[in-house]
């Protein structure tokens, strides 16, 4: 397996983390979950990524489970600070440092674990200073019950201040060959602190698959996404068909050569992958074996530079929100 340092003072992760997102109440989907997971940290993936509020903590019972007897194969990734309803639906931010105490000790006690390696908060909460959600975190650092600092959809600006208060190890963020918004400001910025990027939605929704088609059908949670929508999709649609005929080229999917550029763009970047079965780990693990010429980057920069797709990532009032 591959490795990566996880910032300047963490260690040595897997060059993939597993995302495990998605939870099924039945029976045999949750033990696929198990199996899978634990047939991701032996074939070498050890950094596991989750949220307290996935499945509504169910996805942590799971991974305890998985990790049982395994606890010293794994890196544990933690986002907190999201509310939900029972239905999951979002309901907002809570990262006021007594809150994010109670999360983290529910976290500990559902992973059955005794210290989380990186806790991060889901989004900044607009409504309390960063200052005042690390400065808590920093306190479970110091209490042994965490061991790195994270950050998830925070701006450079955002990301500075944090560092003033204990230095940040991983930004967990958007970022793919289809989103490439964070090249501008957030990306040169977590290089100047040292801070390694934790690239999510590398697939861009599945818009990199190459298995999409226009219109989506009906019902599609996507079609809420301006890049999803008519003519955008139609023409986004068209770049995705160079990706596929350069993947067709090289003997690989359009995921794997969209997942292998991303691990191409540097040593800092260990993109979140979702596998969902063990043959997708595999399939996924192949990915690091995939070379580019120095043209075919060039071409693929090209094809799917900043601003080359149309529609934002998010509706506008959802943009606001992760921005803000």
């Amino acid at each position: 397996m591959q490795t990566r340092k996880l910032g300047i003072n963490g260690p040595e992760v897997s060059a993939i983390s597993m995302g495990s997102r998605s939870v099924n109440e039945k029976k045999a989907d949750k033990q696929q979950i198990i199996e899978t997971l634990q047939y991701a940290i032996d074939k070498g993936i050890n950094f596991l990524n989750t949220a307290d509020f996935y499945g509504m903590g169910m996805n942590e019972l799971l991974i305890g489970e998985a990790i049982k007897g395994r606890r010293d194969k794994v890196f544990l990734s933690v986002k907190t600070g999201t509310l939900r309803n029972h239905k999951g639906q979002f309901l907002g931010l809570d990262c006021r440092p007594d809150a994010i105490k109670n999360f983290c000790s529910y976290s500990l006690t559902r992973l059955g674990v005794d210290e989380i390696d990186l806790y991060q908060p889901a989004r900044i909460d607009p409504n309390v200073p960063i200052e005042e959600t690390v400065g808590a975190i920093k306190d479970l650092i110091d209490e042994g019950k965490v061991r790195y600092l994270g950050l998830s959809e925070a701006n450079a600006e955002q990301l500075k201040r944090a560092n003033k208060v204990h230095p940040v190890s991983a930004l967990e963020i958007e970022y793919s060959l289809a989103t490439r918004f964070i090249e501008n400001e957030i990306l040169p910025t977590a290089r100047e602190l040292g801070v390694s990027i934790v690239p999510y939605s590398v697939l861009s929704y599945g818009l990199l698959t190459g298995n999409l088609s226009f219109p989506l059908p009906k019902g599609d949670y996507r079609s809420m996404l301006p890049r999803f929508q008519g003519d955008n999709l139609e023409f986004n649609l068209k770049k995705v068909d160079y990706l596929k005929d350069m993947a067709s080229q090289k003997n690989v999917s359009a995921s794997q050569l969209a997942l292998a550029w991303l691990l191409q763009q540097g040593e800092d970047i260990i993109p979140i992958v979702g596998m969902s079965k063990p043959h997708r780990v595999d399939d996924n693990l192949q990915t690091l074996n995939v070379t580019f010429t120095p043209d075919e980057i060039s071409d693929l920069n090209n094809a799917f530079g900043i601003g080359a797709l149309k529609g934002d990532r998010y509706p506008e009032a959802l943009q606001r929100m992760v921005a803000s």
